[in-house]
């Protein structure tokens, strides 16, 4: 079972899908928050299957995943420019720790 922290649910949903009215971006996140808790490591997926997972169109899972990186929500790291990219999981309301 993935474990969410309560931040998740009680503001990060009200903020990403009401405040800013970008619920692709909240399902975005939490897809590859629980990815990542279940390999343990940052997850490297492509645009492609990344919307595939989470059910949304291509072009707004690469929308989500570049709301969810200015919003510091995410980081996201290359081998190369053209390299499938890596996501991490931020946490800033733990004060910059790590999932």
């Amino acid at each position: 079972m993935v474990k969410l922290d309560q931040y998740v649910l009680d503001s990060l949903m009200r903020d990403l899908v009401g405040h800013d009215r970008r619920p692709v971006s909240y399902l975005v996140y939490l897809w590859l928050a629980a990815e990542q808790q279940r390999q343990r490591k940052a997850v490297s997926i492509s645009y492609s299957d990344l919307a595939e997972s989470v059910g949304v169109s291509k072009s707004s899972a690469q929308s989500a995943v570049a709301w969810l990186i200015h919003r510091n929500l995410i980081s996201s790291t290359k081998a190369t420019v053209t390299a499938t990219p890596n996501y991490t999981v931020q946490t800033p309301w733990k004060g910059g720790s790590r999932r």
